[in-house]
């Protein structure tokens, strides 16, 4: 786990294009494991035309049932510390691939705002889970603005990072 500050503005259609190439170069397909975003992270790859050689599938899992049913994120772990958790941002990384036929999966839980925060998780806490071949990576950010800023720093977050952890 990394506690890490915002995120730079980067365009994230260039993002999503290389982390196309990344993926297509390395034969690999992405899954999309996301509540806060509600699949805006799916929608930026879909945006780019010849996505389905190299974008597997997405998954809006917003409510704690979508995500232990879809997921597999157990239930206790639901309870015992909130949707908003590193615990549950691995659990649905892992599920993702557990879900699909991809080999890379990026999986968001946060709290965009504008209500909903509270001390330990204020708005614009996101956790992340990132399953890479080998490994996975859970950070959690804290991004400021309003909700769409905070869902915009989310998404090129997540393509910033797996371009990073992709190598």
């Amino acid at each position: 786990m990394t506690d890490l500050t915002p995120c730079a503005p980067t365009a994230t259609p260039a993002l999503a294009r290389q982390l196309a190439d990344r993926l297509l170069a390395k034969q690999l397909k992405l899954v999309t494991a996301e509540s806060c975003t509600g699949g805006l992270i799916a929608a930026a790859c879909t945006d780019l035309a010849g996505s389905s050689a190299w974008f597997e599938r997405g998954f809006v899992t917003y409510s704690n049932e979508a995500k232990h049913e879809l997921l597999g994120v157990e239930e206790r772990i639901l309870r015992r510390a909130g949707a908003v958790c590193e615990g549950v941002a691995r659990a649905m990384a892992e599920g993702a691939l557990a879900h699909s036929k991809a080999q890379v999966a990026v999986a968001v839980t946060g709290v965009a705002g504008p209500t909903g925060g509270s001390p330990a998780k204020p708005v614009g806490t996101v956790w992340f889970g990132f399953a890479v071949p080998g490994e996975v990576i859970t950070e959690k950010c804290r991004f400021e603005g309003d909700r769409a800023a905070v869902r915009a720093a989310t998404v090129q977050h997540a393509f910033t990072r797996l371009l990073e952890l992709m190598g």
